[in-house]
């Protein structure tokens, strides 16, 4: 199969070779992101992690649908479908850089369910009472106010970059939905509670992030300007 995502003529084999197995299951998140996520280029639908993200999205209704037909919220297939679409966020990731078959759609479908996920999980913990609904309505208002800043950024062509913080926060936020659906214990709301703050913590790093972006863009249009006032140059 050829890989290539259309960067630098490299086949997909020749890309594989690089790959660390640090890199490749996603501990080593060094370096920029992929290029062909960026702004600007082609969306590539049809990719093997972009199918990955149609599957999340399409089984988030069967999950809603049987969660809240089961009485107290611990059904075990909807438990399941709630574990295979949370653990599909690794894995699109992992195919992702297996294959080479990075895409601008995938960057922007797969937080886009991430958040739906996460929300549709907490619905259904408010609903019966599964996890301490202070910190669900919390959950809550910062995964809109990440969807609405998102989108905000993109309309600047800023993209958001995701960090360890983050990711972490995620893991226990999906793990206490996950769990709180098969056991009651103390413990479960515990690292729940811990991975609001932590998801919280990271949308302040996202916020600075995005200012110093901001602040570089302005003094290098500033910087612009000047020089052109300095040679005489119209815009």
């Amino acid at each position: 199969m050829n890989t290539d995502a259309g960067g630098g003529g490299e086949s997909g084999p020749a890309k594989l070779r690089r790959l660390t197995r640090k890199r490749l299951v996603g501990i080593d998140r060094s370096g920029p992101e992929p290029p062909q996520t960026r702004a600007g280029q082609p969306l590539r639908p049809f990719t093997l992690p972009n199918l990955i993200g149609y599957l999340r999205l399409a089984a988030l209704p069967f999950f809603c649908i049987l969660a809240f037909d089961s009485g107290d919220g611990r059904d075990a297939t909807a438990a399941l479908i709630f574990f295979a679409v949370a653990f599909g966020d690794y894995l699109d990731g992992f195919l992702a850089r297996a294959t080479g078959q990075y895409s601008r759609l995938g960057a922007l479908l797969d937080p886009v369910v991430d958040r739906l996920t996460v929300l549709c999980g907490a619905a259904v913990c408010w609903h019966f009472h599964l996890l301490p609904r202070w910190a669900l309505l919390t959950l809550a208002l910062r995964e809109l106010i990440t969807l609405v800043v998102a989108r905000r950024n993109l309309s600047r062509g800023i993209d958001i970059e995701i960090n360890w913080v983050g990711r972490f926060g995620v893991f226990l936020v999906m793990g206490g939905i996950f769990w709180s659906m098969v056991l009651d214990w103390l413990l479960i709301e515990v690292g729940f509670v811990i991975g609001v703050a932590t998801a919280i913590a990271a949308n302040v790093l996202y916020a600075r992030a995005t200012g110093r972006r901001l602040a570089e863009r302005a003094a290098a249009a500033l910087t612009e300007s000047i020089a052109i006032a300095a040679t005489g140059e119209p815009e």
